[in-house]
C-alpha cells in the first residue's frame, strides 16, 4: 500500500504546473485574415510570422529567437521555417542595426515604440536557408517596429523582456525582387536567449 501511495504523490508533482515553464511554450493563435499567420500578440507568445512571396516565414516549436548586442550593433534574429504548398525548409532572418548600449535583456525596455528603417545607415538584414551561406539582402524598403518592449515579472520578480512588433521588406535575392509583408513577433527574451559580446 506504501508503495502505490508513492507512485501517486510522485506522480501528482511531476504533473503539477511549473508557471515559469509555461512562459517558454509556444502559442499559435491563427490571424483572423490569414490562418496560416499567428495573430500579433503581445503577451510573449514566443511566436513569430510573415508572408514571403507565394510562401511563409514561420516559427514553431523548436523555433529559436534572440538578440545579441556587440559594439553598438543589435543583432534581432528569428530562426524558422519556410512553408509553401509543396515545400518546409529552415530559414532564419537576422535584423542588424546600430543601437544604444543593451547591457542586460532588461535594456530592451528602451526599444519600446522603435521604428527601424531597414535601408538606413549600417542596417543589414540577413537571411539563411538550411546550411547554406547566409545572404545579406539589398533591401530597397523595410522597417522592423518594435511596438511593445516590457518586463514581465513573476512573483516579484524580472524574467524576461517581452517584445512584439512587426516587420516588412522588399529586396534583391539573387537579383530577383522578393518581399516579406504582414510579419509580426512576440517573443520573451531571458538571459539564455540574450548575449552582450
Amino acid at each position: 500500500m506504501k508503495k502505490y501511495g508513492l507512485i501517486i504523490i510522485l506522480l501528482l508533482s511531476c504533473s503539477c504546473y511549473n508557471e515559469k515553464s509555461g512562459f517558454d511554450k509556444y502559442i499559435f493563435i491563427p490571424d483572423k485574415e490569414d490562418p496560416h499567420l499567428p495573430a500579433y500578440t503581445d503577451f510573449g507568445y514566443n511566436i513569430f510570422g510573415a508572408k514571403y512571396g507565394n510562401s511563409y516565414f514561420l516559427s514553431s516549436s523548436s523555433s529559436s529567437f534572440g538578440v545579441d548586442y556587440h559594439g553598438g550593433i543589435l543583432d534581432f534574429w528569428l530562426s524558422g521555417r519556410q512553408e509553401s504548398n509543396t515545400n518546409t525548409t529552415s530559414m532564419s532572418l537576422t535584423f542588424s542595426f546600430p543601437s544604444s548600449p543593451i547591457y542586460t535583456y532588461q535594456d530592451l525596455v528602451s526599444l519600446s515604440g522603435t521604428s527601424i528603417d531597414l535601408t538606413g545607415a549600417s542596417c543589414n538584414l540577413i537571411m539563411r536557408y538550411e546550411y547554406q551561406k547566409a545572404d545579406t539582402l539589398i533591401v530597397s524598403k523595410g522597417h522592423l517596429n518594435f511596438k511593445q518592449a516590457r518586463i514581465l515579472r513573476i512573483d516579484n520578480e524580472e524574467d524576461r523582456a517581452i517584445l512584439s512588433g512587426t516587420f516588412d521588406a522588399q529586396f534583391l535575392r539573387n537579383a530577383l525582387p522578393e518581399v516579406i509583408s504582414n510579419g509580426r513577433f512576440d517573443l520573451g527574451v531571458t538571459g539564455v536567449n540574450y548575449r552582450n559580446e
